[in-house]
This record gives C-alpha cells, structure tokens and sequence, in this order.
C-alpha cells in the first residue's frame, strides 16, 4: 500500500521562529511594562546510572522559542515596543559536539532563533539580579523548580536589602502559567498545520497496524508496527501506546502491550504521534480477525454514534460540556437499547448509571501536550468553545469481564473511538479525517 503521507511533505510543515516571536511579543504585552518574565528550560532526566531519557523540552518553553536544548532560561523584558528577549543557553563546545552532536550556542540563538541577546547559562544569576532592579512584578511559576525558586527569592530579598531612592525591588511574584496556557488553547494557522501533519503520521500507522493485524500474533507486533511508522517519518510517538486486545482493552491505561492476539476479539489501539512538538491522539478500536461479530458491531454503533453526535456540538458557541452531554446521552440510549443498561435514558442520566461502563470525559484539549493546558470552565461555567481550539472527541464503553450484570456476549469488551477536532467559525474540523471509523470502512481497510 502507498504510504498515507509524504515524508517530504511532513517536513515542511514545520512552526517559523517568526512565529515564536509572535507568541513572545504577545506574552509582554500582557505582562505590561515594568515586569520581568522568566522561564526554565526542562531539565536532562537520567534514566538509570549515566543513561539519560531521551530529552523533550518542557512545552511553555518550546512554545516561547522553538529552543529544544537543556540548561537554558528564557528572560522577557516587556519595556520596549516590541519589549526584549534574553536567552541564557550553553556555549557551543566542540569536545563536547563530538559525543553529544552540534549545540545551538550563543550566535544562533540571536541569528536563528530571533532571540534579542544570548548569554552563556553560567551568567543568568549575575546578570538577572541585575535585570530584576526597578521591576514591578515578576511573571514566574513558584514550585516548578525548588532550587530556583530559593535562589529567586534570595535575590529578591537581596535586592530589597539594597534598595535605595535609585531603584526599587520587585514586590509581586505572579503565577505565568494562567496568562501563557491560554495563549496556548488558540492554536495558529501554523500549528493547525503541524498538527495536521502529525495526524497524518497516526493514521498511517493506525492504517497500517489494521492491516497486519490477525489472529496468532501479539500486542508487541502492533506496537512494533506504530513505532516503525512513526520512526520512519521523523516523529516521537507522543505518548506510550496503548495496544489492548480482548478484555485488555477495559483497562483505561494498558501499556504491557504484550499478550497473544485471539480470533474473535477486538483489538484497542491508542496512538498519536508528535511533529515539531505538537501530538496527534488518535483511537481505534478493530476485530483482530477483521471481521466484527453482530454483537461487536451494535456496540461499536453506539459508540461511534456516540461520538458523531459530540461532534456536531464541537462548534463555536457551544459549551464544552455540551459535547460531553451529547456523547453519553446517545451513548445511554445506546446500551439500553442492548439490554446492558436498564430503566430509561432520564434515571440513568439523572442517577450517573452510566458511569459504570461509560467511565472518563468525552476529550481532552490537544496541542504541545496530549492533555493539553487550558480551563474547561470558566466562572463556574463551562468554557464556550471558539475558533482555534484544538481537542479529542473519543467516547468510549468498557464492560469488564468480570460484569456479570450484563449477558456473557458483553463481557470484557471495550471499545473506544477518538478523533482530533478543530473548532473553527463553521463546522468541525477533523484533523484525524481519513482513518476508517466506520465498521464497514474498517472490515474492507483490513481485508484490502
């Protein structure tokens, strides 16, 4: 089969330094005047004893520079028009090029990444004690890092010390992250595009773990499947996957990813790639023998009607609650129809009864992180949702093996379908369009 995308094509699709120092340019401006913003770098993680994990960087700071290394702090000085961006980074070290390869260095920082100033990390404390002279308030998230933390605060009080009618000392710390993560749910013309393409990575993989899908092999095949597409178009899998065959599917969070593949049971798969940073987060749920059982495929019915009808709802306007309430109303009407549920849709609703085979949240927000930041609720009321917002849609029922309430057919099956859904000034935008989701897509993309 002809690859779904293009790797050339992917690589393109890549977020301009222009466009991070728009993102910087914004972010003074809400911090106004007389502020001082700053941000850590993640750190390097060791894994065991000298091995590292490999090294992702902590998305506000990706958001703000496109800067992927550690041991660096990015400084914003709202004082001017356009206001001034200081990077502290590491100095570029051919020794240490050789083992680790090429480090961005001082000269790039300005020339590529459209930073104001950079100056070797060994100098950020002398240097931003002097910066913190005559600010106002300091825009800094308290907790992240202790360490900093203490030594922040110890400049302050040395600075208070010292204050005379020349200059003042800072007398507010405020929280950043309320003012950037919001930011951050209003995604660009440019990141749609990436998160795009990041979609598409995921569903060539999906594609292709359906299509070698049957009876005999193991989870870890699958898996192996994802990793190799991914790995080939230059993408991280943006999340451990999840490969649940059988009951395994009803745990929320499986990532053993190593059991036999059954002829006659369903297969889960929870996969998403990351591209430039961004994740795609996508769910199918497929016989292993590419055949659904007439019970199999009531149930994915109600599932995928489930979630047809929250995405309808996913348009500007709307409540985010709203979406969640039309998944599990169709979702409730749907497993009373079955016989798995009883009463009626009113008392199963009012009663939460649901929540027992329908257990998380219709989506999540989606961007830098696969949960990512944002509020859901604003004021006490649900977050209406507007143009730019990114989020999943993905209902799913779970019946465990164990449940005896409910006839034996219905028994350790979990099905869960999840899309990547743009909200825009019409209707929905599903990223993730062109994976099979219907039944009858799925049977004829497996037995293809």
């Amino acid at each position: 089969m002809r690859p779904f995308t293009d790797l050339q094509q992917v690589r393109q699709a890549v977020i301009k330094h222009k466009e991070y120092a728009r993102r910087r340019r914004q972010l003074m401006r809400m911090a106004g005047e007389e502020s001082l913003v700053i941000l850590q770098a993640a750190p390097a993680r060791l894994r065991n004893n000298d091995v590292y994990f490999p090294y992702r960087q902590d998305s506000d700071f990706l958001y703000l520079t496109g800067f992927r290394e550690p041991d660096a702090l990015l400084v914003l000085l709202p004082e001017e028009k356009d206001g001034r961006s200081i990077l502290f980074c590491r100095e570029r070290d051919p020794e240490r090029e050789m083992w680790d390869g090429r480090m961005v260095g001082l000269e790039a920082a300005v020339s590529e990444y459209g930073m104001d100033e950079a100056y070797d990390i060994s100098e950020a404390d002398e240097r931003l004690r002097d910066l913190l002279r005559d600010m106002d308030r300091i825009y800094y998230d308290l907790g992240r890092d202790p360490l900093f933390d203490q030594k922040l605060i110890g400049w302050l009080n040395t600075i208070r010390g010292q204050a005379r009618k020349t200059f003042h000392a800072p007398e507010e710390i405020h929280a950043l992250d309320h003012m950037l993560h919001d930011m951050r749910v209003y995604k660009s013309r440019e990141e749609l595009s990436v998160m795009r393409r990041s979609a598409k990575v995921a569903i060539e993989a999906h594609q292709h773990a359906m299509q070698v899908c049957e009876p005999g092999l193991n989870e870890a095949d699958i898996h192996a499947c994802l990793a190799h597409t991914f790995t080939r178009h230059q993408c991280e899998p943006s999340y451990l996957p999840i490969v649940g065959g059988g009951a395994n599917a009803c745990i929320l969070h499986y990532i053993a990813n190593n059991q036999l593949l059954n002829d006659g049971d369903l297969l889960l798969i929870d996969a998403g790639a990351e591209y430039d940073g961004y994740a795609s987060d996508i769910t199918r749920t497929f016989p292993v023998n590419g055949k659904f059982s007439s019970e199999q495929r009531a149930l994915y019915d109600v599932v995928l009607a489930a979630q047809q009808a929250a995405i309808n709802e996913a348009r500007a306007g709307e409540q985010w609650q709203d979406v969640h309430d039309a998944a599990i109303h169709v979702a409730t009407e749907g497993m009373i129809e079955l016989g798995i549920l009883e009463g009626t849709v009113e008392e199963q609703l009012e009663t939460k009864g649901y929540k027992r085979f329908y257990i998380h949240n219709t989506g999540h927000w989606l961007g830098l992180d696969v949960h990512d930041v944002g509020e859901y609720t604003i004021d006490g009321h649900s977050r209406e949702l507007e143009p730019g917002m990114v989020m999943t849609i993905e209902p799913g029922i779970y019946i465990g093996p164990e449940e005896e309430s409910v006839k034996p057919c219905w028994r350790g099956v979990g099905i869960r379908i999840e899309d990547n859904i743009a909200i825009t000034q019409d209707k929905p935008r599903i990223l993730t369009d062109g994976l099979a989701r219907t039944p009858d897509e799925v049977e004829a993309l497996m037995a293809g």
